[in-house]
Formats: C-alpha cells, structure tokens, sequence
C-alpha cells in the first residue's frame, strides 16, 4: 500500500504541472517516434520486397545493364545490351536454362472500341518464356510463340486487369486492340496474379520483343534477361555459365570487368537489406541525440519541481517520511515521464509510419521488438537522469527543508 500511495503522489505531482509535464513527454516522444517511424516504415518495406520478389520465379536470376538499388547515372556509359546480344546468348544458353528477353514500356492505353484503360498499363516486348519465368498462367487462348516472335507477328497476351477493363461481358480471343497506334490482336489472356510491391501484375500487355523494336526502334534500348535454372541445385552453376556465356557474346577480354550487372532473389535482398541498415543506423543516432536531449531535459524538471517541493519534503519528512519514500516517489515521476513520452513516441511512430507504408503501397506492420525497445531506453533514461533530482530531494535536511521559503 506504501508503494501505491508513493506513486499517486508521484502522477498527482505531473498532474499538477501539466504544461511543464507535456513538454518533457513531447520531447522524449520526438526521440522514440523519430526510430520507431523509421523502423515500421523499413520493415514494411522489407516484407514486401521479400514477397514481392517471387515475380521473379524459382531458381532465376536477371542479367542487367544496370545494378538494382543502385545510382542508374554511375552505368549509363555502358553498352546497352542490344537485341542481337540478347538473341545470341539465349541460343548458346537453350540447353542449360530457359531464357527470356524483356523491354517495357509503361504508362501506355489499351483501347478497344468506345473502351479504354487508365494510361497506367504496361506494355511488354518479350517472348515465349516469359509466362514460365514469371509464374503466369495462360487463362484462355494461348502462350506467345518462337513464330510470333522470329515474325514480329502483331499479336498480344493481356492480363486479367486489362481483360476485365476493355472485354467485361464478352471474349476476348481475335478481338483488335489499339496502343499508342499500334493494332495488336489478342491471342491469350493471363490468369490473374495479384499485386507485388503495391503494383497490379495483372495490367500488362505481353507482346513479342521483334515487334515491340520495329514499332519503338532499338536505339537507347537495353534489354533485360531473365534465365531460370532448371532447378535449385544447378542454380549456381547456372549463372556461372550465363556469364561466361554474356562476357563472350559482349566479346570481353579474360582481364576485362563484367560490363553488366547478374542479381537474383537473394542479392536483390541483399542489396535491398544494406540501404535499411544505413537508413536504420541514422535514425537510431538521430533518436539517440534526441532522447539524451530529453533525458537532460528530465533532469531539469525534475531538479526544478525538487527546489519548488522543498518545504513539502520537510513537512513529510518530519512526521515519519523515509528516505527511501521520497527517493521512490521522484524516481516514479522522472520515469513516469519518460515512459508517457515513449507511449506517446511508439503509438505516433507505428501509425505514421504504417500511414507512409499505406502510401507507398507496402505492407503494415507493427516493430514490436523495436517498441520494446524504446519502451526500455525511456524507463532507462527516467532512471539514469531522475536519479539525481531524487537523491537530492531524499537527502534533504528536514529543518533546513523547513525553514526554504
């Protein structure tokens, strides 16, 4: 009962400076919220990129003029890889793993009739294995062919989204559409996939890559390649063989460097992963300058609040007041206040944190070992700096107490 009647004079005493008191939370609560934000925010993220990345299929990995996560402007001097590289090194690679050749093209307009999308459609040149590398299913219809792409045939694949916004009520097989005034005729339709990283896989148009370069031209083009193992265990040795493969079509010399980048699933995680922890380590500095800033600011209050009480410790110390009582009581109000601000901190990191997760079209996820965390630093803080404020006011001479105006 000792114990309970200690910590009500305690949050009675906050109650009674509720401006002063407010302050102190606001600015332990900038601290937490400035590293449990940041935190929520990089977890959404990295559970999107890690489920966002089986787009890429089992067992593949990309070959790239550029690097992922990367400054594009540091590998724009580099070769594109033009489509007759890309030709080339999907003949020598047929027997060790399927191969597909990419280039995209985005806010395009499928239209159909008096029918049109939102200029938010992708359209894809591509070729035969791109279904299987990516884990589409042909819903109706049928696959792109070799012969729609050695012919540049002007046929197309639509996914679900597309399928459901031009054909609604009727099929879509032999119907023409129009992009960017260009005629295609529907072949196939996907089946639907879902999202990845926020983003509907299911508004694309698949079209073959010969015809997709006639229409677009191959300057200023670089084509992505995907190559997909045939099964987990020869993956490594795989992509050895794709780059021994891509160095000798690009005809590089045995002391030349790779002038393109290879990454799979792994090392997208990977690199995805370093720029978190880089994010991560500043906002743990910058929550850390914060709430020593704030623990400063705790030890204030509360030598200001022991100065303003000093008559009330003699008045309780001389009818039977413990030492030890009085160290308690304005420890529990260093730490209260700390604890108040780190509630205050998490519950205002989480949500604006998951807000810009929501924005972004990221997952939503609550950082509990990050809130335990903060939770313990601030109980620490109102520990470490009320210590002092607590023992002063517990080794307070009684008479003198009495006699402070």
């Amino acid at each position: 009962m000792l114990l309970l009647e200690i910590l009500r004079l305690a949050f009675s005493s906050l109650a009674a400076n509720k401006l002063r008191s407010g302050l102190t939370v606001l600015g332990i609560a900038v601290g937490v919220f400035s590293v449990i934000g940041v935190m929520t925010l990089i977890n959404g993220m990295r559970t999107s990129v890690e489920s966002g990345l089986n787009v890429l299929g089992a067992n593949s990995f990309q070959i790239s003029k550029f690097a992922p996560f990367t400054d594009w402007n540091r590998f724009r001097n580099r070769r594109d890889i033009s489509f007759s590289l890309a030709a080339r090194f999907k003949e020598l690679m047929a027997e060790e793993a399927r191969v597909n050749l990419q280039l995209r093209r985005g806010g395009c307009t499928v239209v159909h009739r008096d029918r049109r999308t939102n200029p938010n459609v992708s359209l894809r040149g591509t070729d035969e294995n791109y279904i299987i590398v990516f884990n589409y299913d042909v819903r109706t219809g049928r696959n792109l062919s070799l012969e729609d792409v050695n012919y540049g045939r002007p046929v197309c694949v639509i996914g679900n989204d597309v399928k459901e916004k031009i054909f609604p009520m009727e099929e879509a097989l032999g119907r023409l559409i129009r992009i960017e005034g260009q005629n295609f005729t529907v072949v196939g339709v996907l089946g639907a996939k879902g999202t990845s990283f926020g983003q509907s896989q299911d508004n694309l148009v698949l079209a073959p890559i010969t015809r997709y370069i006639a229409i677009y031209g191959r300057q200023w083009r670089s084509i992505s390649i995907n190559v997909q193992a045939f099964s987990q265990e020869v993956l490594a040795d795989t992509m050895e063989t794709a780059i021994g493969v891509m160095r000798l079509v690009r005809g590089l010399e045995p002391e030349d460097a790779n002038d393109f980048e290879v990454f799979s699933n792994e090392s997208l995680i990977e690199a995805f992963n370093k720029i978190a922890d880089v994010v991560a380590t500043g906002a743990l500095i910058i929550s850390a300058i914060a709430l020593l800033a704030s623990g400063v600011g705790v030890m204030n209050i509360m030598l200001v609040s022991v100065t303003e009480r000093t008559k009330e410790i003699g008045i309780r110390k001389s009818i039977g007041a413990r030492k030890r009582s009085i160290l308690v009581q304005f420890l529990a109000e260093a730490v209260a206040l700390s604890m108040m601000g780190g509630v205050a901190g998490v519950a205002v990191g989480v949500g604006g944190g998951n807000a810009v997760a929501l924005a972004m079209n990221t997952a939503i996820t609550f950082p509990w070992m990050w809130a335990a965390i903060g939770l313990l630093v601030c109980g620490g803080i109102g520990v470490v700096f009320g210590l002092y404020p607590a023992w002063k006011a517990a080794s307070l001479d009684p008479i003198e107490a009495l006699r402070y105006e």
